[in-house]
C-alpha cells in the first residue's frame, strides 16, 4: 500500500480560507498553548520537528502527487486530475488520508499551501528558510505559502530575518490578535500586550508579507466590551494588516474559560450585543486599507466584509439592518444562520416556507425548555464547529 499512497503528517486545523490549499505539517501544535479561550491544543505538547523529517514528508507529498498523475494519465486523461480521478482516489480504501488531500488539491488547483501547526516562525531562520526553498524546489507549481504565527514569537525575529524567510517563499502569515486591549489579552493568558502586537504586525508589513490578523469579537465579555472593541480596532489601525478576519468567541466545556463562564466570573455578549460590539469596532476603524472577512459559520453576519474604507459604510449598514429587525425576526434569523440556512437577513424573505418552519421549531423548543432553554439551543448548534 505504501508504494501506492505515500504518506505524511497533518495537523488538526488549518484557516478556513486554506481549505483547498496543500497542508504540510512543520511543527507539532502550540509553543504557548495557554489561551484561555483556544480548545484546540490543549493536552498536546509542543515539538519542533527536524528539518529532515520535514523534508521527508514534502518529498512523500510529491510523490504522491505524482502517483496521481500517473493515475490520471492510466484511466485516460492525460494527467488531468478531474471528477473520474478524484472520485476513484475517494473511493477506494487503499488511498491514505494524506494521498487523498493531494490529490483535492490537484483537483481543485489553487495551487496555495499552508504549513501547519500554530506557529512556524519560532524555527530558526536558517532551519525554516531551507524548508521553504526545498518546498519550492520540489513544488515549483505553488502559487502561494502561508502559515500561522504568533506576535510574541514574530518580534524575535528581525525583518531582514523574515525578509529572508519572505524571499525563500512564504507569501503570507496568519496571526490570532484576537484582542488589542491589554486587561482582555492578560485574561485571557495571551501572552502578548497590544504593543507586543503592532510591532510584530509591523514587522511583517515591512518584510513584504501579506499580514492576516484574526479579531475575536466577544473576547471582551460584557464587562470589556466597548474598550475591547475600541482598542482592537486602534491596534488595527497602527499595523494596516492585508486581511483581518472576524471570528467570534464560543466556549466550549473543554476551555479554561468554561469555569468563568459557570461561576459568572465571565459573561458572554448575546447575539445582538455582538452585533452592537462589531458596529463600534468598524466604526473605529480608520485610515487604513485592510480587507475585511467573515468567512466562520461561527460569525452571526458573514456579510460584514468588504475593503476599507470603500465598503465600511455598506458593512455598518448589514449590522444595522439586523439590529433593526423586529424581535421574531432577529430570532428566526439567529436560529437559521446558525442551523445553516442563512446566509443573510434577507433570506428571511426569500424562502417563507424555511421561515415557517424555524418559528415552528422555535416555538417547539421554547414550549420544552423556556426561554433560557432556547438560548441554550442556539449555542448548541453554533458550537457544533467549535
Amino acid at each position: 500500500m505504501n508504494s501506492i499512497s505515500p504518506k505524511f503528517e497533518q495537523g488538526p486545523i488549518r484557516p478556513p480560507n486554506e481549505a483547498r490549499s496543500l497542508l504540510l505539517r512543520i511543527t507539532r501544535n502550540c509553543p504557548w498553548n495557554r489561551c484561555r479561550f483556544c480548545p484546540v491544543y490543549k493536552r498536546r505538547k509542543f515539538s519542533l520537528r527536524s528539518v529532515k523529517e520535514i523534508k521527508q514528508d514534502i518529498q512523500a507529498a510529491r510523490d504522491a502527487a505524482d502517483r496521481v498523475k500517473e493515475l490520471s494519465w492510466k484511466l485516460g486523461f492525460s494527467g488531468q486530475v478531474n471528477d473520474a480521478v478524484i472520485s476513484r482516489i475517494l473511493s477506494s480504501p487503499e488511498y491514505s488520508d494524506s494521498f487523498r488531500s493531494v490529490a483535492l488539491w490537484l483537483y481543485y488547483g489553487t495551487g496555495a499551501c499552508f504549513l501547519q501547526d500554530a506557529d512556524n516562525l519560532v524555527m530558526q531562520t536558517d532551519d525554516l528558510v531551507e524548508v521553504l526553498s526545498f518546498l519550492k524546489s520540489k513544488f515549483p507549481e505553488i502559487t502561494r505559502i502561508t502559515t500561522y504565527s504568533r506576535s510574541r514569537t514574530i518580534i524575535r525575529k528581525s525583518v531582514e530575518s523574515l525578509t529572508r524567510i519572505r524571499e525563500a517563499g512564504l507569501d503570507r502569515v496568519h496571526v490570532g490578535l484576537e484582542s488589542g486591549c491589554d486587561e482582555v489579552l492578560k485574561f485571557m493568558q495571551k501572552g502578548v500586550s497590544a504593543s507586543q502586537h503592532i510591532e510584530a504586525g509591523k514587522r511583517v508589513v515591512a518584510a513584504g508579507m501579506e499580514l492576516s490578523e484574526y479579531v475575536m469579537p466577544g473576547l471582551g465579555g460584557q464587562d470589556l466590551w466597548r474598550r475591547h472593541a475600541e482598542d482592537t480596532a486602534r491596534v488595527l489601525n497602527k499595523i494596516n494588516p492585508h486581511f483581518i478576519r472576524l471570528r467570534s468567541l464560543r466556549v466550549p466545556r473543554r476551555v479554561p474559560l468554561y469555569e468563568d463562564l459557570v461561576s459568572g466570573k465571565f459573561k458572554m455578549q448575546s447575539d445582538d450585543q455582538l452585533a452592537r460590539e462589531i458596529k463600534v469596532f468598524l466604526e473605529n476603524l480608520e485610515g487604513i486599507t485592510s480587507t475585511i472577512t467573515s468567512d466562520h459559520i461561527m460569525n452571526l453576519l458573514p456579510e460584514v466584509t468588504g475593503k476599507l474604507p470603500d465598503d465600511k459604510q455598506k458593512m455598518l449598514g448589514v449590522v444595522q439592518e439586523y439590529l433593526e429587525l423586529p424581535e421574531e425576526k432577529r430570532l428566526v434569523y439567529r436560529v437559521g444562520r446558525r442551523g445553516g440556512a442563512y446566509e443573510s437577513t434577507r433570506d428571511l424573505e426569500r424562502d417563507p416556507a424555511t421561515y415557517a418552519k424555524i418559528r415552528q421549531l422555535i416555538g417547539e423548543v421554547t414550549s420544552e425548555r423556556g426561554p433560557e432553554g432556547l438560548e441554550g439551543f442556539i449555542a448548541e448548534l453554533v458550537d457544533r464547529y467549535v
